[in-house]
């Protein structure tokens, strides 16, 4: 039996080569293209499905790219419930310029769903008996009414699973204001949580205390990048370092991070510990090219790094919001 459910509502092929340079009017000889099964939830789900977890992925299927879309996952062993709809299934692109080793990411927009499909992804949610854990990650389409993450956490509540939510705008105001048990925004994504146009370095702790405390959230681990993460719960402030690596692509970094997490947590570790385990899968996956995912050796050894380095300290500025008054 799964025990973890991950929800894509817009998964795309993503398509990688390189170029020597990106030339206007002229043509270019690429690599041969990689593709590879993409979207937010179905990143989780690969890479859950890698580290050895019971996971099924959910997600809309259409026309020949969504043909392609579910035998790329049936090769890498995930297990799916597509649901079939009259779109065509998006394609991205990711061109890695080598003179320069710039990368290139076009995003296709998000392929819109009808109601009645919506309805059959929702019904697939309720026909799934035992849950410990829901993730639903990646943009959702703009059709989609926010109200969807009612249902979702309705269906959570009633499986006593665990809600993860990792998305933007507001879809993820929605999601907190209906009840998550975490979420994972990047900086810009915490400040438009917050009602700002940006937050500082020292206002991510106060920002994220806030949500917890006036919304339906109980941990907030916020994605910075090389910085690595911030950990926030309503007693809890802890800062985690990945070790520095040669970043290749950042490509499903923050997808294999979520991916980490729920895994550690399904094996029963406490917060730190598995958002510790997150940022050895995130820091994984830079170690990659292209839309390349994080390799368990790699998971592993990164993690020992990060398990027994010294907790990272503080600064007074950033504390000084949680201290009392």
């Amino acid at each position: 039996m799964h025990s973890i459910l991950t929800i894509t509502f817009s998964p795309c092929i993503d398509k990688s080569f390189s170029v020597a340079e990106l030339l206007a009017e002229r043509k270019l000889r690429s690599s041969i293209p990689k593709m590879e099964p993409g979207g937010g939830g179905i990143n989780v789900a690969r890479v859950l499905t890698r580290l050895g977890a019971k996971v099924i992925a959910l997600y809309p299927s259409g026309g020949y790219t969504g043909q392609a879309f579910d035998e790329l996952l049936a090769k890498e062993q995930v297990a799916a419930i597509p649901v079939k709809t009259q779109n065509e299934t998006r394609e991205n692109i990711i061109v890695l310029e080598t003179s320069t080793n710039k990368q290139f990411r076009f995003t296709m927009p998000a392929t819109s769903l009808t109601e009645k499909e919506i309805e059959r992804i929702l019904e697939r949610v309720e026909r799934l008996k035992k849950l410990d854990f829901i993730v639903v990650s990646g943009s959702l389409p703009s059709a989609i009414s926010p109200l969807v993450f009612s249902q979702i956490n309705a269906a959570a509540a009633r499986k006593e699973a665990k809600l993860i939510v990792d998305t933007s705008g507001e879809m993820l105001k929605h999601a907190v204001d209906m009840g998550v048990y975490l979420i994972k925004p990047n900086i810009s994504e915490l400040a438009c949580l917050a009602g700002k146009e940006s937050v500082s370095a020292n206002e991510i702790v106060c920002d994220a205390k806030r949500i917890i405390g006036t919304k339906k959230c109980e941990v907030i681990v916020v994605s910075m990048g090389a910085a690595g993460a911030m950990l926030i719960t309503k007693e809890d402030t802890i800062p985690i370092m990945p070790p520095a690596v040669e970043v290749q692509s950042t490509v499903g970094a923050g997808d294999s991070m979520v991916a980490g997490i729920v895994f550690a947590l399904s094996r029963g570790k406490n917060i730190e510990t598995s958002v510790q385990y997150g940022v050895a899968c995130g820091t994984a996956t830079t170690l990659n090219g292209g839309t390349e995912l994080c390799h368990v050796e790699d998971v592993e050894r990164l993690f020992d790094q990060i398990r027994l380095s010294p907790r990272a300290e503080l600064n007074s500025d950033t504390l000084d919001c949680v201290k009392p008054h």
